[in-house]
Formats: C-alpha cells, sequence, structure tokens
C-alpha cells in the first residue's frame, strides 16, 4: 500500500514540475524548429536564452545600426514604430510572447477550466507574467484594442517589472499611467493608454509566434526598444548585430572625430577605408580602451563586409 502510495506521488510529482510546458499552445519540439538557427542555451520550454552579457552589450547600441544589419541579411519585418511610452527608458531583453484574440464564451469556458487544473490563476492576462524570468520582455499582440484593451495596470506592472527588471510591448493598451510613471525603471510601449479594464479578450497563445504590427515575433528574440520604436532581432543573429552595432559606434565617433580635425574627408569614412585609414583607427582606439578593443584582423573582416 505504502509503495502504491508513493508511486502515485512521484507521477503527480512529474505532471506539476511539466505543467508550464503544456501551458504552452505549441510543443517545445516545435519551438525549437521554429528557432532552430540558434545552437546555444534553451529554456526549460524550448525559448532561447540569449546570455546575460549579450544584452547588457545590447543596451548601448543604436536601433538604426542594428536594423541596417538585420536588413542586410534579408530581415526586412523585425521593426514596428508609432509607440506611445510611460518614458523615454531604453530596454532590451529576451522575448516572452502573448497572442489574445476576441473573447468567445465556449473558448474561453475551456481555457480557464484548463488553466484552472494546471495550477493558475486570476485573468489570463495574468499568466504570461507567472513564467517571466530575469531579463525577459513580456511581449503582447492585443490586436490593437484600445478601450476594453488594458492589460496591464499598475499592480500588474509591479509584478512584471519584479519578475523581470523589464518592461512590455503590447500592441493594445495599458491602464493607471501616473502609477506607472512613478514605478522606477520601468516602461511600456503600448498603442494608448485607457482607463478601461480587459474586456472580451482571452489568452490565446502564450511563447508562440506572434505578430506586432508590422513585424514578426518569435519567443528568445533579442527585443531592443528605443524612442524610434522597437526591433525583434532573431536569437541566432543577436551577437552579429549587437557586434556590428558595436563597431559601428566606434567607428562614427572615430570618424566626426577625424572630419572635425580636417584628417580625413566625410568620403574617406564613409567608404571602404585605406591601409592608412584603419592604421589610423587602430591607434586612435589604443587610446579609447572604454570602446573596447580590435585587432587588424577583426577590422579587416568587419570592414570586408561593409554595407552600412
Amino acid at each position: 500500500m505504502k509503495k502504491k502510495f508513493f508511486i502515485l506521488l512521484f507521477l503527480l510529482s512529474s505532471i506539476i514540475f511539466r505543467l508550464p510546458v503544456f501551458s504552452q499552445t505549441i510543443s517545445k519540439e516545435e519551438l525549437i524548429f521554429l528557432t532552430s538557427e540558434w545552437k546555444g542555451e534553451r529554456f526549460q520550454d524550448g525559448r532561447p536564452k540569449i546570455g546575460d552579457s549579450l544584452l547588457e552589450r545590447a543596451k548601448y547600441i543604436m536601433i538604426d545600426d542594428a536594423w541596417t544589419v538585420l536588413k542586410n541579411e534579408g530581415y526586412l519585418n523585425q521593426f514596428d514604430g508609432n509607440w506611445k511610452t510611460v518614458n523615454d527608458t531604453p530596454m532590451t531583453g529576451r522575448a516572452l510572447t502573448a497572442m489574445y484574440l476576441p473573447s468567445r464564451p465556449d473558448i474561453e469556458k475551456n481555457i480557464k477550466a484548463r488553466g484552472f487544473t494546471q495550477g493558475r490563476k486570476g485573468n489570463t492576462n495574468s499568466w504570461p507574467i507567472d513564467i517571466l524570468t530575469k531579463g525577459d520582455i513580456y511581449i503582447a499582440d492585443a490586436f490593437g484594442k484600445i478601450s476594453g484593451g488594458s492589460i496591464m495596470g499598475a499592480t500588474l506592472a509591479n509584478s512584471i517589472y519584479s519578475k523581470s527588471g523589464n518592461g512590455v510591448v503590447f500592441n493594445g493598451a495599458a491602464r493607471d499611467l501616473q502609477e506607472l510613471k512613478m514605478l522606477k525603471g520601468f516602461n511600456a510601449f503600448v498603442r494608448d493608454f485607457h482607463p478601461s479594464f480587459t474586456e472580451e479578450m482571452i489568452l490565446m497563445g502564450l511563447n508562440t509566434p506572434i505578430r506586432i504590427g508590422n513585424a514578426i515575433v518569435l519567443p528568445g528574440d533579442l527585443v531592443i526598444a528605443q524612442k524610434e520604436g522597437v526591433l525583434f532581432v532573431p536569437a541566432h543573429l543577436a551577437e552579429q548585430v549587437v557586434s556590428t552595432s558595436e563597431f559601428v559606434i566606434r567607428k562614427d565617433k572615430f570618424g566626426f572625430e577625424m572630419v572635425r580635425a580636417g584628417k580625413y574627408s566625410t568620403g574617406e569614412i564613409d567608404s571602404q577605408w585605406t591601409d592608412e585609414i584603419k592604421s589610423a583607427f587602430l591607434k586612435w582606439l589604443e587610446k579609447h580602451p572604454e570602446l573596447g578593443t580590435m585587432t587588424r584582423a577583426e577590422l579587416d573582416k568587419m570592414m570586408s563586409k561593409r554595407t552600412w
């Protein structure tokens, strides 16, 4: 009898620990398939896990430079603009995605019933928040709904920030703007702010591919949110995008200084560099250790594929 009890307990424990996987509308295998270009570490549910150090480096690059790298690689549908924000604080992080649709009684009943058996609590707009980790950014397609489309207020914002250390990007609305402004370090990119609550909406996808305006977003994408808009970088291109953008920053600083000093013309700086300019750049970089180091071989490789 005791042996049967322990077997039953083991089976129940296995089910409980696997619940986050069941909450997805696509399987772990499907998520790995869709992000198969990513060869690095993954979360338990299959989402690409870009390293914290790369997320930190991404804070200092320019969205224009990152967009250009993606465009040159053929990724043309990764940016969307025209946002309202809580403040001007930029954000970088890993995408955790959610998709909402207009509610339908039978679907909503079934989804909430399944969520209850999985131990989920509250309305479905709180479920993505429960699985956030540090470095995530909650990305939600709320089909642009404003009135009745506020899927986050001040209480959920505090929970989001405490779990992720980041904010949100919603193709929809948020409420409690004045209280959100008081949450230091938090930002929200939304279509608008509205005093209403969530109405007639249901969570239909969690950690699935979603559309945000003109952009496609996959779970684990590197999110770069700045004043110009939001860029979603496929995880497997994150290192290339960040390292190239870092070089462009160095190149620009060097170029500005050389042009102001009259040493080189804008035409010389903005075209393929001569050996003389490359040598001058490397000597200049030695005087600016805060910008990092670079070998001649690395410089040659970067310049050989220059399309920015």
